[in-house]
């Protein structure tokens, strides 16, 4: 009997994913036990908060099915971002947001940015969802003014929001530890505690180890088709991570703390060309930082933002086989503080002023190294106003940057000052449509690897700017009674120049590059997303979410070169998403698509640089139950699953079909 029941539990869910079938099925009622299940609470949120224009978010039971490994995986299912992925558990992953480049993306963690002043790229796939609440992707910026000036300072902005400690009445503490297995040798046990100290104050502690030998098959192509299989070598990775946290609750604010450790040693298993399938180059990494924020409502109509953070890290970097030994190490130090302001001046008047001021400091054994210091100031006035369908949001920032050398290079200083406005509208009542605009204009200034790096770098480089338009509309209505019971409709059309774009151009050597302002791009693109809920039985639930961005996106920087007017490197002109998730009773199925187009791996869109469509197909399978107070949820998933072969980065093989098991235990 047992297994009849578990047989028909899957025939339900299979039946929920059928797209016929709403036209045939009379619509139920929610189960309100399950809804229960979610212990959803009420959290305190800033006054006068309101977001003129909301980003895009992945959170709770829809992060959880998606059944990826690091943050990086789950980013792919938003639309118009751009995830370059070097291949394995262990590669390199960074996101480039609407063709302006992953220096222009900001990477906050819990409300607090993400720096790497050495080449200013985060890498994302160091970043666990074991500890994640909710991720956010904001194009502009986070249009709220009760902000720190760093909110203000990138052309589109990530937000990971880690998860808080939640009691229910006569509970003292949570436990869940999870484990998982699969492909690849994957070896990744955590654990996660929570513990109420008082009505006010609780804490957390989250670790997580993950070993793996990253050894799978690829194909290897020549232009007359694939010409053999091979095995991807040097893509292991031993790395653990431990975070802690304490989190309190004022009246009419909160407070939190939260300390972080993550240490790798990784192999980087570089480029497949000329029948050389594997290297040996190492890399270890040590990230440190300890960061608290502190927020309150201190009158009825003036509230405080205070954040600080230190943050440490290191770099191990060995390439024994190449012309020239090579061993370098890094060392990273930066401080930063905030302080944020904001006053009501009347119930629809919000004025907000933030000063933030960081120190990055760069150490290598690199010869003749500059050993910069950094020292950049950024003051933000802003001011919103909000009526029942109408809000609008205007910034100005001030950024100052000066910057000491030790060795071979002035010491630069830089200021500039860049707006941003954001407007939404409802004309109507009802339907519920809203129009949406922003404009902005932001740079970043040249990482220490443009300036600095030895016999590369160019001291005289000129910040890259971006300019950044955008229009769109947004449709949503929720049906009573309805098979169809939630349905929403978002689609964005934007225009963005970068001017001053930082590239690498050979020099009198192949072996010596230099780096130069010479890029101007011009990007036009369209995002569209979709979401809706189905109710189909009475404990059986669909939901859909689609995604699709086009992006022309071209270079426009010399007529006299051949390039001129062709689609920048590795930007595809249509890529998409489709996620399906099936719930019935404790039986959850979820089934995910990913698209991306026809692209080119080189600045001339030629034959000899064209790469070809590539999707892939995940189906996660769970079920959760409970013995006693202790719940459980196992979970089988297939990845890739009709074994497409692909690289995301021209030469670096991704992983074909892939299995993954995970066990997680509640207490």
């Amino acid at each position: 009997m047992r297994i009849y029941q578990q047989g028909s539990a899957l025939v339900k869910i299979f039946l929920c994913l059928l797209p016929g079938m709403p036209a045939v099925l009379k619509a139920q009622q929610t189960d309100t036990t399950r809804t229960r299940e979610l212990r959803e609470v009420a959290v305190s949120a800033p006054r006068g908060n309101k977001e003129v224009a909301p980003g895009q978010q992945l959170k709770g039971k829809e992060l959880q099915r998606l059944g990826t490994q690091s943050v990086a995986d789950a980013l792919r299912y938003f639309s118009g971002i751009q995830v370059k992925d070097y291949g394995g558990i262990g590669g390199l992953k960074t996101v480039d947001v609407r063709s302006m480049g992953t220096n222009h993306t900001g990477v906050f963690f819990d409300g607090i940015e993400l720096g790497n002043a050495q080449n200013g790229q985060v890498d994302l796939g160091k970043f666990s969802l074991e500890n994640m609440e909710e991720i956010s992707l904001y194009n502009g910026q986070k249009s709220s003014i009760f902000q720190p000036a760093k909110d203000y300072g990138s052309a589109g902005s990530i937000y990971l929001t880690s998860v808080k400690p939640r009691f229910e009445g006569g509970e003292q503490r949570h436990i869940k530890g999870t484990f998982k297995t699969g492909s690849f040798g994957l070896v990744n046990p955590s654990i996660l505690w929570q513990e109420k100290i008082s009505q006010r104050v609780s804490a957390s502690f989250n670790a997580e180890w993950i070993n793996a030998n990253g050894r799978y098959k690829f194909r290897y192509q020549k232009e007359k088709g694939y010409d053999t299989t091979a095995i991807r070598k040097n893509s292991d990775i031993n790395a653990l991570r431990v975070e802690g946290g304490l989190h309190g609750i004022l009246n009419g604010g909160e407070w939190n703390s939260r300390i972080y450790f993550y240490n790798s040693e990784r192999g980087l298993p570089g480029f497949v060309v000329n029948n050389v399938f594997g290297h040996v180059d190492r890399q270890w990494d040590r990230n440190f930082f300890v960061q608290s924020s502190w927020r309150k409502d201190l009158s009825k109509r003036y509230s405080l933002m205070l954040n600080g953070k230190y943050a440490y890290d290191y770099t191990h970097y060995l390439a024994p086989d190449t012309v020239r030994y090579i061993e370098n190490r890094y060392r990273q130090q930066e401080v930063y503080v905030s302080v944020a302001n904001q006053y009501l001046l009347t119930s629809w008047w919000n004025l907000g002023l933030s000063g933030d001021f960081q120190w990055n400091k760069l150490d290598a054994d690199l010869t003749n190294f500059s050993y910069p210091q950094r020292f950049t100031t950024l003051v933000a006035l802003a001011t919103s106003v909000n009526f029942n369908r109408f809000s609008a949001q205007a910034s100005l920032l001030n950024t100052i940057m000066n910057e000491e050398v030790k060795k071979n290079a002035a010491s630069p200083s830089h200021q500039e000052l860049t707006p941003a406005v954001f407007v939404s509208w409802q004309p109507f009542a009802k339907p519920n449509i809203t129009w949406r605009s922003f404009y902005k204009r932001i740079f970043r200034m040249p990482t220490f690897n443009d300036l600095y790096y030895t016999d590369i770098g160019n001291s005289n480089l000129k910040p890259e700017f971006a300019t950044q338009y955008n229009t769109g509309l947004t449709w949503s209505h929720t049906f009573s009674g309805k098979i169809l019971q939630e349905l929403g409709l978002e689609t964005d059309a934007y225009y963005n120049e970068v001017t001053n774009k930082i590239v690498a151009v050979p020099a009198a050597s192949q072996f010596r590059w230099t780096m130069m302002n010479l890029g101007f791009v011009k990007i036009k693109g369209i995002d569209v997303k979709a979401k809706a809920v189905w109710q189909i039985l009475k404990d059986c639930q669909l939901s859909t979410r689609v995604n699709y961005t086009f992006q022309d996106a071209r270079d426009f920087t010399s007529q006299a070169e051949s390039f001129y007017g062709h689609q920048i490197p590795y930007i595809p002109w249509h890529s998409g998403s489709l996620v399906l998730g099936g719930s019935y009773r404790d039986w959850d199925l979820n089934y995910s698509f990913l698209y991306t187009g026809e692209r080119y791996d080189s600045k001339e869109n030629i034959r000899d640089n064209y790469m070809q469509p590539w999707y892939t197909s995940d189906v996660t399978f769970t079920r959760s139950w409970k013995l006693n107070r202790t719940g459980f949820r196992c979970t089988a998933q297939v990845n890739n699953l009709f074994n497409q072969y692909y690289d995301v980065v021209l030469n670096y093989p991704m992983p074909g079909r892939n299995f993954k098991f995970i066990l997680s235990v509640n207490i």
